[in-house]
């Protein structure tokens, strides 16, 4: 029996930018498949990771969503090898997670929001105090 392939760690942090512009433009998968002629579910493996984007499908997404093809990949400076050998991308999973996620985007948001800088450093303060509470 074959051992499942995982995704490669550029290909997931592409899809992950991917849904993080679609979800602040505040579009479903279904719509961004509507587009690009294609499914929700094929949309998913991209975001996902679990299928590569090719480059002309990239600049198809990247016009839809209404940002350079760069952007799907600031952050990434190449990949690196880490200690075990394995290539890993650049920014970390949790990170990428996190602002992927619808709440890790409206948070982004709302922070982004407030324009006094105190009271920026206030709330990081709370949450930082919340979180420090729930070990």
């Amino acid at each position: 029996m074959m051992a499942k392939k995982s995704p490669n760690p550029t290909d997931k942090y592409v899809g992950s930018r991917v849904r993080m512009r679609r979800l602040m433009l505040g579009m479903s998968q279904e719509k961004l498949g509507e587009k690009l002629g294609l499914t929700f579910q094929q949309v998913q493996k991209y975001e996902k990771g679990t299928n590569r984007i090719g480059a002309s499908r990239l600049q198809h997404i990247s016009q839809i969503l209404k940002v350079p093809v760069s952007f799907f990949f600031d952050g990434v400076s190449g990949n690196k090898q880490a200690e075990d050998g394995s290539s890993k991308a650049p920014v970390a999973d949790y990170v990428s997670d996190f602002l992927s996620s619808s709440d890790g985007l409206a948070l982004t948001k709302a922070f982004t929001n407030i324009k006094d800088s105190r009271l920026r450093r206030r709330v990081v303060d709370l949450v930082e105090e919340i979180a420090g509470e729930q070990r």
